[in-house]
């Protein structure tokens, strides 16, 4: 089995709760953490700073397009980030453990 972390943002604490705990309830994450952060950018060619909710979802590779396209639908951003990490190594217990709570 191949894992990794996909990462996105939310505007606000009850957006990234709702959408955490869905991703959780349906197994396309085994887990999602949530953290306050700061982010600087560019939109429509100004700058940027805002405060946002960072979402690291946990979960198995296979499973990417679907917490992709999941995200996408249930995002209020016009481009929400949706980025994967590979995950080359974790324990084998905690890997499992991600199994046991994802779908096949």
């Amino acid at each position: 089995m191949e894992y990794c972390i996909i990462i996105t943002t939310c505007p606000t604490n009850k957006e990234a709760g709702d959408m955490a705990s869905r991703l959780v309830k349906e197994k396309l994450a085994a887990c999602v953490q949530l953290s306050p952060i700061t982010s600087y950018y560019i939109w429509n060619n100004k700058p940027h700073s805002d405060s946002e909710i960072r979402l690291i979802i946990k979960t198995r590779q296979g499973l990417y397009s679907l917490v992709e396209e999941f995200i996408k639908q249930n995002h209020s951003y016009d481009l929400p980030q949706i980025v994967q990490v590979p995950v080359k190594d974790g324990s084998k217990e905690y890997l499992e453990w991600i199994d046991k709570n994802t779908r096949n």
